[in-house]
């Protein structure tokens, strides 16, 4: 079977950590172009993967022969990067969040059915063992109705991740629309969603610059309601200003039960029945941020199957935008201090 040419561009620390190294070892791949608007950063990974180095996207868009193509570039990109690549008849992995507006996400979804071609966004979570193990579980019925909900992914900051450190993009409303909101948010708004099965009908959130980020003109911390369609409700915290250590947790209230997940440092989920009974699972680690924990994220592999085996992609860009129109309804309800109904997503 020929292997799927691969070109990913945006060579930062998403790329360097996950994308490119994932893709480097999956057999049924053949890295053959890295791009960035950092010349030496391009040609860099470029020489450590035996490919090819560009610096301008709409020239990798363009190649003959390229199958797929990753983006891992600044959010303001993500779309146009990604609808042309989709237009050029490429399968594409972008990176979350998606876009920068509902008109963007509509707009990728529109150019995925067109084109024929698979479009996933990279919702590592739902993927993570810890969150495939606790779904299984709710599904059971063991802990009945969930009724309330609280969520929270909070960190330093991306200063020490990203490879322009502080300063850089994230930090840049222009390129990335949206800070601890966008990077982390998005993530756990995405991961209750597929985690209940239900949808995010109305919010209340503030989302503001609190923790006084040198050079940011972006948000850094989100406190969120979300009143979901079957009536649970709970919060989802985003912050970039949990130091040391960070937050990665969820913790559901049942009607029979509580599961926590990834609150325990022995246990990634502990279910504690309302009947006394306790059951604890060791399930592997949830990916960090830390070297070498995106590396077996198991987002390539996944995106890969679906191309190669046309299996249903579990995380399609219809899923990233309802995701994504859950953060822009945040976004409404802080600046507007009122609660705020989630749009649906129109597809043009």
């Amino acid at each position: 079977m020929k292997k799927l040419h691969v070109a990913v561009i945006g060579c930062g620390s998403i790329a360097k950590h996950r994308h490119l190294p994932e893709y480097a070892s999956n057999p049924h791949v053949k890295l053959v172009a890295v791009c960035d608007k950092v010349k030496e950063r391009a040609e860099e990974y470029a020489k450590l993967y035996h490919c090819k180095a560009y610096t301008d996207w709409r020239e990798v868009v363009a190649l003959h022969g390229v199958d797929v193509v990753s983006v891992c570039t600044p959010n303001a990109l993500h779309a146009p990067i990604s609808i042309a690549a989709l237009q050029a008849g490429k399968h594409v992995l972008c990176e979350k969040p998606m876009a920068i507006s509902p008109e963007e996400t509509a707009a990728m979804v529109a150019a995925s059915h067109e084109s024929g071609k698979v479009l996933m966004i990279g919702h590592n979570q739902r993927l993570a063992p810890l969150h495939v193990r606790a779904k299984q579980i709710l599904q059971s019925g063991i802990l009945g109705r969930v009724l309330t909900f609280r969520t929270s992914f909070a960190h330093p900051g991306p200063e020490g991740w990203s490879v322009e450190g502080k300063g850089g993009w994230f930090f840049q409303k222009d390129q990335a629309f949206v800070g601890a909101m966008g990077d982390l948010g998005v993530h756990k708004a995405d991961l209750i969603r597929w985690m209940l099965d239900d949808e995010v009908v109305e919010v209340a959130a503030y989302v503001d610059a609190i923790a006084n980020k040198a050079n940011s003109t972006v948000d850094d911390n989100a406190v969120c309601l979300f009143r979901m369609a079957s009536g649970a409700m709970g919060t989802m915290v985003a912050s970039w200003s949990h130091a040391p250590g960070g937050d990665n947790s969820t913790v559901l209230f049942g009607e029979k039960g509580i599961m926590r997940i990834d609150c325990d440092p022995a246990y990634n989920v502990v279910v504690e029945l309302a009947n006394g009974e306790k059951q604890y699972y060791k399930t592997g680690a949830l990916q960090t941020n830390e070297a070498g924990g995106q590396t077996s994220s198991g987002v390539i592999a996944t995106f890969v199957d679906c191309i190669i085996n046309k299996t249903p992609c579990p995380i399609p860009g219809e899923e990233g935008a309802k995701s994504m129109a859950v953060i822009f309804a945040c976004l409404e309800s802080s600046e507007m201090k009122r609660f705020v109904p989630v749009s649906g997503v129109a597809v043009s």
